[in-house]
């Protein structure tokens, strides 16, 4: 990749495409050469001139509906960063609608979305359905649940329509987002602790009130009219195209840019991208059905569903090539290169296909090709931007994290800076212990793969035993933190909670297992998240853990046992 130019052509956000000639994107483009990759920005509705409403906060019991789907793990389906895996086995597609089912044919698809105006992401789809509501529809006024760009597309959309909006977010929704919704008129509610409590609660308040639930992306009307963005690529485009790259979330952009570009430009690649704790898509299409993930990651939290839409689906398996998973810390990559470029800051979700499409094509190789990755979103949390930081060099291969185990003696730590050589050190940490053996951790920062392995190399034949933990996220959110705090505690079972990120949360944590039993560990980050990340030690005797269980699912906190993970016993015990 030798090179970055980028250019921010100015477009107004609410604008019916009318010109002959292309529009441009409509918060700028990226064009990366050897090979090419074109990144296309939404401006955030939040920037439209704001009008003040209230906001309701409520609590509601509500259970979501039972799911439809079997639930699985992120983590059974795994494969390398770039590789292009969950291929569809069109053999097994079926053409056409089934019977009964109320779906909009292949064709109507693209006679609809060229028909369809053209506004910035997640507005396209809102508008698009809304404004092909009846005026007695518009009257009742419309419902939705999100917390994100979703909101604010049916506020804006309602603002322009002269309809009444209820928009329902989590209680754990970041106030800078309720905000911008209030600001362009809606009338917010939160919530519950999670968007499937905020939307079974949203789909309610329609049925009583009779007001129309827009949905966020299972729904024709909101397919269409996401999928003029594929119809600007495709009219932009003066050279051969080779791939688009779309962040996945709950399949509504891919579906609606797959279903026009493959009717005109067959050729073209449509590869959807997705985090490897929030595979939805990629593992639904492995399996060849929805499938319901058992828990989501929340650090891309725009793209952060646990099942795609039905319908969604069925454009997927017939149209897409495949999905690209990427890390964390690849987003956070890509986040910094776009910030750095172009001094714009997107959100991970917003930066989701342009990490994909880099890894796509290191991957394979890929030079001399035209590509273009779709930058959906830019509400980035400013404490979020804390945790950007920390992983960006790792995602770019310019920082790596190791631990070393050495003598407890008199001149092991000078022989260990010795052995590290040139490497330049980023961070260190060490604390005496009274074992006979320490244990070091720390990064080192610009680097090469070989110059990795010839410092590893170095240390081991000097019998310095030393670990590279740099894809542990165990390590890069907690451990780190943690070090010199070495101890072996009786019937210690570790576990890494989600919190909502609410008041109360603790509490109702703490009432659950204690004082049942001892808290042995407990460490909090904040990482600007709606869910809060907590690593916790409790001591629970094996004849317990049961009930601990038992106590644990009731809690209702998205949670694993790490008890047994390796880098903890190593930098721990």
């Amino acid at each position: 990749m030798e090179s970055l130019q980028l250019w921010s052509p100015p477009s107004p956000l609410f604008r019916p495409y009318r010109n002959k000639r292309p529009l441009p994107f409509s918060n700028g483009s990226v064009q990366i050469k050897m090979p090419v990759i074109r990144a296309t920005l939404s401006k955030p509705t939040a920037e439209i001139t704001p009008s003040v409403s209230s906001r309701e906060t409520t609590l509601h019991s509500q259970s979501p509906p039972p799911p439809s789907a079997q639930k699985v793990s992120p983590n059974s389906l795994q494969y390398p960063s770039g590789y292009l895996g969950s291929v569809p086995d069109r053999a097994e597609n079926v053409d056409g609608a089934k019977d009964g089912d109320n779906i909009v044919d292949a064709m109507s698809y693209l006679t609809n979305i060229l028909s369809s105006k053209v506004f910035s992401f997640k507005l396209r789809g809102a508008y698009n359905m809304m404004s092909k509501l009846s005026k007695d529809q518009l009257q009742r006024g419309v419902i939705c649940s999100s917390a994100g760009n979703h909101a604010q597309g049916v506020a804006l959309s309602a603002k322009t329509l002269g309809c009444d909006a209820v928009i329902v977010m989590p209680v754990t929704t970041p106030e800078i987002k309720w905000q911008s919704v209030e600001r362009l008129g809606a009338k917010v509610v939160l919530v519950g602790d999670s968007y499937d409590e905020a939307q079974a609660y949203a789909k309610n308040l329609a049925r009583e009130e009779g007001r129309t639930f827009i949905p966020p992306f299972d729904h024709p009307d909101v397919i269409i009219g996401q999928g003029t963005v594929g119809m600007e690529i495709i009219r932009q485009m003066q050279e051969p195209l080779h791939a688009i790259f779309v962040p996945v979330g709950g399949g509504g952009l891919i579906a609606g840019i797959a279903a026009y570009v493959k009717r005109v430009s067959t050729q073209v690649k449509i590869i959807g991208v997705e985090p490897y704790d929030a595979n939805a898509m990629a593992l639904s299409l492995h399996h060849g059905e929805r499938v319901m993930l058992d828990h989501v990651g929340g650090f891309a939290d725009g793209v952060a569903v646990k099942e795609v839409g039905e319908e969604t689906f069925r454009i997927c398996k017939e149209l897409v090539d495949g999905v690209v998973l990427v890390s964390r810390d690849a987003i956070c990559a890509s986040i910094k290169d776009m910030f750095e470029e172009k001094r714009s800051i997107l959100e991970p979700a917003g930066a989701l296909a342009l990490a994909g499409a880099k890894a796509y094509c290191k991957y394979y190789g890929l030079s001399g090709k035209n590509v273009v990755a779709i930058t959906s979103g830019a509400n980035m949390n400013f404490d979020k931007l804390r945790v950007v930081t920390e992983l960006a060099n790792v995602g770019r291969q310019q920082e790596a994290v190791f631990a070393t185990v050495m003598p407890e003696q008199s001149g092991s730590f000078k022989q260990f800076c010795e052995l590290l050589g040139p490497m330049n050190i980023t961070e260190f940490k060490y604390r005496f212990s009274s074992d006979k053996a320490a244990v070091v951790l720390y990064s080192v920062g610009v680097h090469t793969v070989a110059e990795l392995e010839a410092m590893q190399e170095r240390m081991e034949s000097s019998q310095l035993k030393t670990y590279n933990l740099t894809q542990s996220d165990l390590v890069k959110d907690h451990l780190r933190y943690l070090m010199g705090g070495r101890l072996s505690v009786e019937n210690e079972v570790l576990c890494r909670f989600i919190f909502p990120e609410r008041p109360g949360s603790l509490m109702k944590f703490l009432d659950a297992f204690s004082p049942r039993w001892n808290i042995s560990l407990f460490h909090y980050r904040g990482q600007g998240e709606t869910g809060a990340n907590i690593l916790v030690g409790i001591q629970v005797p094996e004849n317990e853990l049961a009930e601990f269980h038992g106590r644990a699912n009731r809690l209702g906190y998205d949670y694993a046992v790490v008890t047994d993970d390796n880098n903890f016993e190593l930098l721990m015990h």
